[in-house]
């Protein structure tokens, strides 16, 4: 197998208060709702999810990540600790596709906005990325994310989480519509997390 296509092993990831865990079937509701927002329909969705009935588009995001795992991506809900229920999705893929480096996407709902959830939920992803294979990690040195320079909240999460602005990419991001946007390239590397400790998985 070649390191894009290595099975992973589902995780579950805990820090203080929030919880990254495998999706799930029964997200499917959550994600619809989730959908129904213009801004994670725009900037976060992708164009098979975009160009499907709205009636279908929780299915078509969904039914690819529920098998990630075993094609070599890593693909979160970021819930709630206690209830679990879905506030968001994290995605860490690519990965190795380039030496020990990752690509990272995320969302929220807008119900849990507004309280640095995305930015927590990023920096957890990030130190379990950085952490050994041997510790339960993904052994990375290096994870990146783009987002379109419209896209201001991404832009405040991405550095609220560490990710430096490294510059910018020309007509990276094709809006719906056809309209490029230029895109912010952010990254993080294993030596840019100081004292932080490994997230707890398992």
């Amino acid at each position: 197998m070649s390191p894009t296509t290595t099975a992973l092993g589902p995780r579950t990831i805990r820090a203080d208060d929030l919880l990254l865990r495998p999706l799930a079937e029964t997200d499917e509701p959550a994600v619809a709702e989730a959908l129904q927002d213009p801004g994670i329909l725009r900037w976060a969705a992708g164009r098979s999810v975009t160009e499907a009935p709205p009636r279908d588009r929780a299915r078509a995001w969904l039914a690819p990540r529920l098998s990630c795992w075993d094609n070599g991506a890593a693909v979160f809900a970021v819930a709630d600790p206690v209830r679990g229920t879905l506030l968001g999705s994290l995605s860490i893929r690519e990965i190795n596709r380039l030496p020990d480096q990752a690509v990272v996407t995320y969302w929220v709902t807008p119900a849990a906005r507004g309280r640095g959830l995305a930015a927590r939920a990023l920096q957890t992803a990030a130190r379990w990325a950085f952490t050994p294979v041997a510790d339960g990690g993904l052994g990375l040195h290096r994870v990146t994310l783009d987002h379109a320079v419209p896209n201001v909240g991404s832009c405040r999460v991405a550095t609220g989480a560490g990710f430096r602005l490294e510059g910018t990419m020309r007509d990276f991001y094709v809006d719906a519509d056809g309209t490029r946007h230029d895109s912010h390239l952010h990254a993080r590397l294993a030596s840019d997390t100081g004292e932080e400790q490994p997230a707890s998985a398992r």
